[in-house]
């Protein structure tokens, strides 16, 4: 029998959330990000995806933090990128300059300014095309340097505005361009020993 459209019922359609609603969800245990209005639930990465992000993160912390350059964050702490529908992504580590987030600044949600260095860690369920992805999403937000780390390969990508995409070799370091200027860091000390040939 066909459903006339006087009695055909719509499509239930899911409600979209808002960032104080994935913080509610964050302190019930699920963990994800919000892509306009709908919930992305994230997994748990791994420890030498942990390592990667600890090492790193601790080489941009002392460089910036004694100078007073800016904060940075951790991947739990989000980042509030559009509104109404609501956005909020996870870097594994975010730089955001003093300039756009006074060093005194107690934020206790969800901070709204761009970053200016985001890095993304592959996740070892990660496609390469998944973690590249993520890198030129945020330079479409408006972030000026991502940095997208290959633990495999033990490579990184540079994606900046307006440039073609770098890769820096196993040998190689980061450099924190315009954006932390005098910033190295050699791959090595970020990736750790190597791992012993088959």
């Amino acid at each position: 029998m066909k459903v006339t459209e006087k009695y055909a019922q719509p499509a239930a359609e899911v409600p979209l959330l808002t960032a104080d609603d994935l913080m509610r969800l964050y302190s019930e245990g699920v963990r994800g990000e919000l892509v306009r209005g709908v919930l992305h639930e994230t997994m748990t990465a791994g420890h030498r995806h942990g390592r990667i992000v600890m090492r790193l993160g601790t080489h941009l912390f002392n460089f910036a933090e004694p100078r007073g350059l800016g904060s940075l964050v951790a991947s739990d702490s989000g980042v509030w990128l559009e509104r109404n529908p609501d956005t909020v992504r996870e870097p594994d580590i975010a730089y955001t300059s003093a300039e756009k987030i006074p060093l005194d600044a107690n934020i206790p949600g969800y901070a709204e300014a761009v970053p200016d260095l985001v890095v993304e860690v592959k996740s070892p369920s990660d496609s390469r095309r998944y973690a590249h992805g993520r890198g030129r999403m945020w330079v479409d937000y408006g972030v000026s340097l991502v940095w997208v780390v290959y633990p495999e390969t033990r490579t990184v990508e540079v994606h900046r505005p307006d440039l073609p995409v770098a890769v820096i070799g196993p040998e190689g370091a980061l450099d924190g361009a315009d954006v932390l200027p005098g910033f190295a860091c050699d791959l090595d000390s970020v990736f750790g020993a190597h791992p012993p040939a088959d």
